[in-house]
């Protein structure tokens, strides 16, 4: 049986994206390790086993473009509006808070928020499916 253990992404900053990730989701370093030329950082919250791995290429000047492909990590919280509130007080720059339904029943409520490097992630309230 296959169990998911992490997510990869590669970053320019592992400074700006360390201080995102961790004023944001409460990521902290799991583990660190360094080569020559590349630092693998992996990222993890205390609620669960899946990490974070982020890629730092020492050499790379110029931004990741993430193609058409990439879609989002997702993140739940208890309470969206006290997130996204927090979001904004910490200048994270969240997007609008979204109400997505399906068949006129609300399936999940959630915003987005890019990273410095621009990925997307989504924050969904806790519940339905999502519980």
């Amino acid at each position: 049986m296959a169990k998911p253990v992490h997510s990869m992404i590669r970053v320019r900053d592992e400074k700006k994206s360390l201080d995102f990730y961790a004023r944001a989701f409460e990521l902290a370093i799991a583990d660190r390790l360094v080569f020559p030329d590349f630092a693998l950082i992996y990222l993890r919250h205390p609620s669960s086993p899946f990490e974070l791995e982020l890629t730092v290429n020492f050499d790379r000047k110029e931004p990741y473009i993430s193609g058409d492909g990439y879609g989002h990590l997702a993140v739940v919280v208890d309470d969206l509006d006290a997130e996204h509130a927090r979001f904004e007080r910490e200048e994270l720059q969240p997007g609008p808070k979204r109400d997505f339904k399906h068949d006129g029943a609300t399936l999940a409520r959630f915003f987005f928020v890019s990273d410095p490097d621009g990925y997307k992630i989504e924050v969904i309230e806790k519940g339905g499916r999502f519980g």
